[in-house]
């Protein structure tokens, strides 16, 4: 009995340690995801921005009195390959990125800009995280 007690609590043991050490293997693969999305948008490299995109991809656009916007993968980096890099200092380009959750294929992010703020759905697509879906808040 008491191996057999053993023998449960080491496979649990080894169960949580392997997922766990997936869960910090998902963050950090969100985190550069994320990562990707604002860098590739702040240099103008729309093939980048372009990578982490879910085909599915969705932006809503909040920004106080204005209607809210909403935008496509395809006008994303269209915009981008259009516009190039970002016209703000370099000192304005910069991002906090947070993973709130992940569970299984499904994970939650949240993008801080000095300019706005966006949450994001992303979905792990053949091994790789996409962004979903955005809903940003930009600041008045």
């Amino acid at each position: 009995m008491k191996h057999a007690a053993l023998a449960f609590a080491l496979c649990l043991t080894f169960n949580l340690s392997t997922q766990a050490q997936t869960k910090t293997n998902d963050s950090a693969a969100i985190q550069a995801t994320v990562t990707n999305y604002i860098e590739g948008y702040y240099v103008g490299d729309a093939t980048r921005m372009q990578s982490t995109l879910h085909p599915h991809y969705l932006k809503h656009m909040i920004h106080g009195s204005i209607p809210m916007r909403e935008w496509t993968g395809q006008q994303m980096v269209e915009s981008v390959r259009s516009n190039g890099p970002a016209d703000m200092p370099a000192s304005e380009k910069t991002e906090q990125v947070t993973v709130m959750d992940v569970s299984g294929n499904i994970a939650s992010a949240k993008l801080v800009t000095p300019h706005w703020t966006d949450y994001m759905t992303l979905a792990k697509v053949n091994g790789d995280w996409k962004i979903l879906s955005v809903v940003q808040r930009i600041q008045d």
